[in-house]
């Protein structure tokens, strides 16, 4: 074999190299496609908030320790004898902005004094009032000693239709009764707690 036959199969493997290389190089250049999607999400708390009205069940304001509000009582309360029965009533709402219906829970939340011979009921009336023939769903049972709530005294409560509305308010009667148990110059004090636990 000639050395020109050499020299020019040289140059054909060199060539067929050359195009090798150019072709692995091409390869590597290609575009690489990317993608990408993105999700946040944002969280906020609602606003939850009972409120109580001792006076008209129209004017309602927080009473969010105890003693709270004061309930006022259409007879006197504070010069009772064997037979008498007190009265008074109140209201309690969801106030405005309130995100959450509720369930509203009742229990003796402490007691001074002597209270011998007290019994109590409440009733839930339709409309704001409280007297002697107040009917109503029965919360607590006529005769309850005044010192305790029955377990499992509840009701419900409904936030308002809008965000500038406050809640339907639920209407309570407290009646109150001497009986033959009472003392002379005994005195003492009662304060129920309402708490509301939020419904989802």
């Amino acid at each position: 074999m000639s050395s020109r036959t050499m020299s020019r199969k040289g140059r054909i493997r060199a060539l067929l190299a050359g195009g090798l290389v150019l072709g692995l190089g091409t390869a590597i250049t290609l575009a690489a496609w990317n993608d990408s999607e993105f999700a946040t999400g944002t969280f906020a708390s609602g606003k939850f908030n009972l409120e109580g009205s001792q006076t008209n069940g129209t004017d309602f304001a927080d009473h969010p320790t105890a003693p709270g509000a004061a309930l006022v009582f259409a007879v006197n309360p504070a010069n009772l004898a064997p037979g008498d029965i007190v009265y008074a009533p109140f209201a309690v709402r969801l106030a405005v902005g309130t995100t959450n219906d509720a369930l509203v829970s009742l229990t003796t939340s402490a007691t001074t004094g002597v209270l011998t011979g007290l019994t109590y009921e409440i009733v839930q009336p339709t409309a704001w009032g409280c007297t002697l023939g107040t009917a109503g769903d029965e919360l607590v049972p006529a005769g309850t000693a005044i010192t305790s709530t029955p377990a499992a005294t509840s009701f419900a409560v409904t936030k308002g239709a809008t965000a500038t509305d406050p809640g339907v308010t639920v209407n309570l009667c407290f009646k109150v009764t001497a009986g033959v148990g009472l003392t002379q110059s005994q005195t003492g004090s009662v304060t129920w707690e309402f708490n509301a636990v939020s419904q989802s």
